[in-house]
């Protein structure tokens, strides 16, 4: 871990009212993340995994503690430098736009001229393999093509935090697998600090370079499991999966969640 780290996360409490009643989502939480670094977020059914990823964006406001985002160096991207982009679940697509103008949404809310955002959003639509489809609607997509174009758009704007909360939980296994490979490949090519959420374990061994395990609510961090030091980069779903190695490190996260998990609900 690098003596400077991208975000810190030092003592956060994250409470709500829910029926009159004060609920602990997040307690005591301390994290350092590191400029560059893919780090996923597995926890037992509302352990308040979303709730962290929305308070590192600023959708949540902490009770106590605080999150800090250092800021950007010239490693961190080309310039635009958005501090964050979230990439959720559900298809965040505009249903009027194209392609080429839902990738560009960000890129002109930030002043970018035309002929730049054009450039910029074209580069990112070949990356995710959309070039023939840069002049559809989103109606006209799969929704593992409309992912696709969550994902250029949130690259597009070069944040220097992105945020991903289980974005490829509603699609079929196989889109599943090319999109995770598609993520890791543009993710290698940028260095971004990525924070990603999920509910798969296959998932977060696949992605990360460190696997923070929390508790059940209120969320607290149990561990972090160093995947980096196992699975070496750049590397592959397939890479992964047929790696010897691949069930014990599986194993040994399940048996931090399994205790929890058992006796939790959404």
């Amino acid at each position: 871990m690098p003596d400077e780290p991208k975000v810190l996360v030092r003592g956060l409490e994250v409470d709500f009212t829910v029926k009159k009643r004060i609920v602990r989502a997040l307690d005591r939480v301390d994290l350092d993340i590191a400029r560059g670094e893919f780090l996923v977020i597995v926890g037992p059914s509302g352990c308040g995994k979303t709730t962290l990823l929305r308070a590192m964006a600023g959708l949540e406001q902490p009770t106590g503690g605080r999150i800090e985002v250092r800021p950007a160096t010239p490693g961190d991207g080309d310039g635009l430098k958005t501090e964050s982009a979230m990439v959720f679940q559900e298809h965040g697509v505009f249903p009027w736009m194209t392609v080429t103008d839902n990738v560009e949404f960000g890129l002109k809310a930030q002043g970018v001229p035309k002929r730049r955002r054009r450039e910029i959003a074209g580069r990112y639509i070949s990356k995710v393999g959309l070039d023939a489809f840069a002049a559809v609607y989103p109606h006209q997509l799969s929704g593992g093509m409309r992912q696709r174009v969550s994902l250029a758009r949130a690259f597009a704007t070069d944040p220097q935090l992105l945020l991903m909360d289980e974005p490829f939980a509603a699609l079929d296994e196989q889109t599943k697998l090319v999109l995770q490979d598609l993520l890791l490949t543009i993710w290698e090519e940028t260095a971004k600090t990525v924070v990603y959420v999920t509910h798969s374990l296959d998932e977060a061994l696949v992605l990360a370079d460190r696997v923070l395990v929390m508790s059940g609510r209120p969320g607290r961090v149990r561990e972090i499991v160093d995947v980096s030091a196992v699975f070496e980069r750049p590397r592959s779903v397939e890479s992964v999966r047929t790696d010897p190695r691949y069930g014990e490190m599986f194993g040994r996260i399940w048996n931090l969640l399994a205790p929890e998990a058992a006796g939790v609900t959404a």
